[in-house]
């Protein structure tokens, strides 16, 4: 056993942020038929609230990579969290619609550092063959989030009323924060809580310091075919996600017909899915890697396999008409979709160097985040204009689906980049030669 897991203590405050961020996010949604009744809002109105949140964030999510190569996680994470808490609590403040899509293209773009920067700090704190499980444990925060979210913001809008309630949230971000100045560094050779036996075993499978001379520069990463794939294969994953994220309450209100008292369960027991899915799969995207001669085909095998299940169950959602029987298929799809999203962030380590992590990971997000501009304006027009309304947004997701799998199938090769390209997690943030 390792001497020393103040990792694990990173994780912690990684996974225990992931829970405030999808709750943040998640609120909207889940408030939108109170939202919607006070502030006189269509369902294409509100398609726009969702997706303006979106077009910001997946700005932010590239530049978010890169300031946090350049100035490291623990400031980039100290002033994301603090402002997406201030447009938070704004939320409460606003009087109609177009001041509420302002704060919301404010808190996207607050937002939007959040996974490539998460990305970061894992490469920085854990070695490669625990990049799966850091990824899965980190990101399961965001699912269990949302499961949270339901019943705790119900119920702060029932008891304070909707307003209040995003002030209540916003608070939390900025406690979060204190402990994250207080406790964490950029890297673990920073850390006076880090053994050298740690340290040892977190550089052991991450070579060199500085990219050697001749190494292929950072528009190369960028440009390639397999980056192009794995955004493609994002975007995929993440188009279903801002649906439910977006529209679950409001299927469940609107089409199953449940009362704001079971929607606090139906609209949060499928996110526990989404929570074993990031957890479990790390473990077995992970067992893959560990057992394959090829890691990078092991981490598209556990990739593309439940991103396919995703869209069966996608599929399937419109014909059912039990509120149980939409609660489970809910809870396979996020399942599988949270599977296949974290063996996906640990797969770009395969295939990018870890000086460029934050930055080709945050382009990467940025193209899939743009599933987020597109999935709930788009949702929000087929409800209020096709005839078979929500039924064609989950179909529309699950074709989206399939190009993803395509996409990743083609166009990620099967060949990680060489070894010396594999940086050090001590590694200071710059290209300069040794």
């Amino acid at each position: 056993m390792t001497k020393g897991r103040y990792r694990l203590v990173i994780a912690a405050l990684l996974f225990a942020l992931g829970m405030i961020n999808y709750t943040d996010r998640a609120a909207v949604g889940i408030l939108a038929p109170q939202i919607q009744r006070d502030l006189h809002i269509t369902p294409s109105q509100l398609g726009w609230v969702f997706s303006a949140f979106f077009f910001s964030y997946a700005i932010f999510s590239f530049l978010g990579g890169y300031l946090s190569d350049k100035f490291g996680p623990k400031r980039t994470f100290g002033v994301a969290v603090v402002s997406w808490s201030i447009f938070c609590s704004l939320t409460g403040a606003v009087a109609t619609l177009a001041p509420l899509i302002l704060v919301r293209l404010f808190f996207g773009a607050s937002e939007g550092p959040m996974n490539s920067t998460t990305n970061r700090t894992v490469t920085n704190w854990f070695p490669r063959k625990e990049t799966a499980r850091a990824l899965g444990f980190t990101l399961s925060g965001q699912n269990l989030g949302s499961a949270v979210a339901a019943p705790l913001v119900i119920s702060l809008g029932y008891f304070f009323g909707w307003r209040l309630a995003f002030v209540a949230l916003g608070a939390i971000g900025v406690l979060w924060c204190v402990l994250w100045l207080r406790f964490a560094s950029d890297r673990p050779a920073e850390s006076r809580h880090v053994t050298p036996e740690e340290l040892a075993h977190i550089t052991s499978d991450r070579s060199e310091a500085v990219l050697p001379k001749g190494s292929a520069p950072l528009k190369n990463y960028i440009l390639r075919r397999s980056t192009w794939g794995l955004a493609l294969g994002l975007f995929a994953l993440l188009y279903p996600l801002y649906i439910f994220v977006s529209w679950m309450p409001s299927y469940f209100t609107n089409v199953m017909h449940v009362t704001p008292t079971g929607l606090s369960v139906a609209a949060g027991v499928p996110w526990v899915g989404g929570f074993l899915g990031y957890f479990l799969g790390g473990f077995i995207s992970d067992l893959f890697f560990k057992r394959s001669e090829n890691g990078l085909k092991a981490r598209k095998t556990t990739t593309i396999a439940p991103l396919l299940l995703a869209t069966v169950t996608l599929s399937a959602i419109p014909s059912i008409q039990s509120v149980s029987a939409a609660v489970i298929l809910f809870t396979l799809s996020l399942f599988a979709l949270s599977m296949a999203t974290q063996s996906l962030w640990a797969m770009i380590h395969e295939v990018t160097p870890v000086i460029y992590m934050g930055t080709v990971g945050g382009f990467i997000h940025f193209l899939a985040n743009m599933s987020g501009v597109v999935a709930p304006a788009l949702t929000g027009y087929v409800i209020e204009h096709a005839a078979s309304g929500y039924a064609s947004a989950f179909w529309i997701a699950a074709g989206i689906g399939v190009c993803g799998a395509l996409s990743m199938l083609l166009l990620v090769q099967n060949k990680r980049i060489p070894s010396h390209e594999h940086t050090s997690s001590t590694a200071p943030l710059t290209t300069g030669h040794p």
